[in-house]
């Protein structure tokens, strides 16, 4: 599953005036910056113990058999083996599994857990190798797991491709096990403080933002003070749905369920197994929520929170001219592809552009001209959102692709680098714009 994620960074600028607690306070599960943090033990758990295993198959256009096994690799001192099914496993599309090679003579209730990746590789381009990771608690009645449409068969067969050369494919298994977690006995909340949230289907982008936002103290309280009544349906409330939720997160004991905020959202059950983008998710959300604070002790709070600003700007090179336009932003989506870590994401964002040959820039009163294109910060908010564009549209191919280059960031953003490369002449330079990663 292509699961989009959501970075969220908070800040130490603090916001003015505090929200009116009446009360017993929500207890506070996360420390921001400013905030004293509390450690929790967890569990002793055995780091991962990985290794790669590669298997090539001669012959393969040639092969005759249903499904075909690797042969037996060892990893964390459990035996496996990759399944493939060549031409598909009822489907147009090759299958491919992760296997447990020694399933039929294991002792009764065993299960071990494994995070992995199955791989086609692309023997003329490597960035073209398809590569798809999953996770999954193995026991007797699932001892393979993985992807019966992991690749078309078009695709594969394809020569000009590179998925086959010289009729021999090349396939590659990245497995990491843990050895000591018993997901069936392990109890989240004693273990951690936290319960998690159940996934409808393809919801796990929107669980990682609601968790997300869960963790800002001041978001989650601004929630709470939302006026509803007991006469609110939380089916069709999303400030209701969205109370009811954080407060299960706090207090429950298990995992807990999104179906009334989704249908709060007007989604039905299809909806909750499409997948969508966690972005426009996330501004959808915070609209409404902006909206249903109007004229309440908590309006203007997602303003506060998250509203940044950045200047557009056009300069001509030759002559006295200056255009410039403020706008706001709630969230920033950042270029991954030819970046390394967040930092050359931003120096791309403030990249400037000429203006010059035939893409000259008409000024006012002066004609066309050479000019300087860019954008440059006027301010950063509390809460800063960072998008990551993991996909970009591949017109070779006519589909969305995802960017599985290495990608840092760190655990402190200092946006004041450089002397404040990305601030505007009149950002107030008194403000420190140093975030701690969230």
């Amino acid at each position: 599953m292509l699961v989009p994620h959501t970075e969220l960074v908070e800040g130490p600028l603090p916001l003015e005036g505090p929200l009116p607690l009446e009360g017993p306070q929500p207890m506070e599960v996360v420390a921001a910056q400013r905030e004293t943090a509390k450690t929790v033990e967890n569990q002793a758990v055995d780091e991962p113990q990985a290794s790669r295993f590669t298997w090539t198959i001669e012959n393969f256009s040639r092969l005759n058999v249903k499904k075909l096994y690797s042969d037996i690799f060892t990893v964390g001192g459990y035996k496996w083996r990759v399944l493939i099914f060549p031409k598909g496993n009822n489907v147009e599309h090759m299958s491919m599994y992760l296997d447990v090679a020694d399933s039929v003579t294991l002792p009764y209730g065993w299960s071990r857990y494994a995070q992995f990746s199955l791989a086609v590789v692309n023997q003329i381009h490597t960035k073209l190798t398809i590569r798809k990771d999953t996770h999954h608690q193995f026991h007797a009645r699932e001892s393979d797991w993985g992807f019966t449409s992991f690749m078309a068969l078009c695709d594969l067969y394809d020569p000009s491709r590179g998925y086959i050369v010289n009729d021999t494919v090349v396939i590659e298994a990245d497995v990491a096990v843990r050895k000591v977690i018993d997901y069936w006995t392990y109890d989240s909340k004693k273990e951690t403080g936290y319960v998690g949230l159940k996934n409808q289907g393809a919801t796990c982008y929107m669980n990682s933002l609601l968790q997300t936002l869960y963790h800002i103290p001041y978001f989650r309280k601004a929630v709470y003070h939302m006026p509803t009544t007991e006469n609110d349906n939380p089916t069709g409330s999303i400030p209701l749905a969205l109370q009811s939720l954080f407060y299960k997160l706090q207090y429950n004991d298990t995992s807990v369920a999104t179906k009334d905020l989704t249908k709060s959202f007007g989604w039905d059950t299809y909806d909750s197994f499409m997948q969508h983008d966690v972005q426009e998710l996330n501004r959808v959300l915070c609209e409404k929520l902006e909206d249903k604070m109007k004229g309440t002790v908590v309006e203007g709070t997602i303003q506060k929170l998250f509203e940044g600003h950045h200047m557009n700007y056009i300069e001509c090179i030759n002559v006295d001219f200056k255009s410039t336009r403020k706008e706001s932003f709630y969230d920033l989506q950042l270029d991954v592809k030819g970046c390394r870590d967040v930092y050359a994401s931003f120096d791309k964002y403030v990249e400037v552009e000429r203006l010059e040959g035939d893409n000259k820039y008409h000024a006012e009163d002066h004609g066309l001209q050479d000019a300087k294109k860019g954008v440059l910060f006027m301010d950063f908010p509390p809460v800063l959102q960072l998008q990551l564009k993991r996909f970009e549209y591949d017109f070779m191919r006519d589909t969305m692709v995802k960017i599985n280059d290495r990608y840092e960031f760190p655990l402190q953003l200092d946006l004041d680098r450089e002397d404040g490369k990305y601030l505007s002449p009149d950002a107030d330079r008194s403000v420190r714009n140093l975030y701690t990663l969230h």
